[in-house]
């Protein structure tokens, strides 16, 4: 390698709850590792979510490994899950480095090249916990919208719509969710491509983390995969989005086949996420050794995308990792 920069055994890159998961038990087993974040402050994600968006389970249901969340009364919202990730990083003295982007990931047959905006690091395995939020995704149609175009993840709450005539896209949580409460304040067109899928109304984060639990350990067994979320539906029924539902504002409308059939001020997509992963795309072809992805999802493995699931899997990578180091 050229400047072979700050090394450590192991880095991770992203901060929020799939780094920090993998942070704890990597300190138990003894790893020397580094944490990467891009932000300016602990939360990860939750740090951009909109106002009104909770978790779906209650705090006993949303707890990393070592540390259970503090109570709240109900589905805790943003805020307290940004306090809880922010107490826990601190509990546990991982070591985190921010705000460091890292902007192009290497390796050179023997160890990985970290280029970032705080300079060069090596190290002997990389741990890729970037999440998805910050990698929107938004499918093409023809034709032109001349209203503001907005994504999920820049959705900044109700007040810019006050009045105003709202056209929101996407059949799943977000889009339900955004669609509901945006029905007090404004004229709402919910665009789907199909029928919304509601879950049972008493099916919540508890139920699926049970599911996910049971999916990972049938996986683990070699059997087959009892089946996603999604074989209930792909909504959970919240109180905000029954409501809506319930009293006939929140309908469904035929997805458009051109932006030029959106009739509406504003055109919020809720069409969710791609691993943000650039990057890593140097290295993704030939996957080195020592190249680990946790918290992304079905990708990574069933719950492994939410708080209280991140943790079995951030255990295996964790003892991935040792085991490397063990070897050498």
């Amino acid at each position: 390698m050229a400047e072979r920069g700050e090394y450590h055994q192991a880095i991770i890159v992203g901060g929020g709850q799939a780094g920090l998961a993998t942070g704890y038990y990597l300190r138990k087993r003894g790893v020397d590792f580094l944490i990467l974040d891009d932000q300016p402050a602990p939360g990860g994600a939750w740090r951009h979510v909109w106002p009104s968006m909770t978790l779906f389970s209650t705090h006993e249901f949303s707890n990393l490994p070592g540390w259970p969340m503090p109570a709240y009364d109900g589905f805790p919202p943003a805020e307290h899950v940004v306090r809880y990730l922010t107490e826990y990083e601190r509990r546990y003295d991982l070591p985190v480095r921010r705000p460091v982007r890292v902007e192009k990931v290497t390796h050179d047959g023997e160890a990985f090249r970290l280029d970032t905006s705080a300079g060069a690091f090596t190290a002997d395995s990389v741990v890729a916990a970037t999440g998805t939020w910050s990698a929107p995704f938004v499918p093409s149609y023809p034709g032109t919208f001349s209203g503001r175009q907005w994504h999920s993840a820049n959705y900044p709450g109700v007040a810019p719509f006050r009045g105003a005539r709202v056209a929101v896209v996407g059949a799943a949580n977000s889009g339900a969710q955004i669609a509901a409460e945006l029905t007090d304040v404004a004229e709402v067109t919910w665009y789907t491509r199909h029928e919304p899928r509601w879950m049972p109304d008493d099916v919540d984060g508890r139920v699926l983390f049970r599911r996910a639990s049971q999916r990972a350990a049938a996986i683990r067994r070699g059997e087959p995969d009892p089946g996603p979320d999604s074989a209930l539906g792909d909504i959970v029924v919240l109180p905000r989005v029954r409501a809506a539902r319930d009293s006939g504002r929140l309908t469904a409308t035929p997805m458009f086949g051109s932006l030029d059939e959106v009739d509406a001020d504003h055109l919020i997509w809720c069409t969710g996420f791609r691993p943000a992963i650039t990057p890593l795309r140097s290295v993704l072809d030939a996957t080195p050794p020592g190249l680990f992805f946790i918290g992304y999802g079905d990708w990574t493995g069933p719950g492994s995308a939410t708080l209280t699931g991140v943790g079995q899997y951030a255990r295996e990578v964790a003892e991935r990792v040792a085991g490397r180091r063990e070897a050498k």
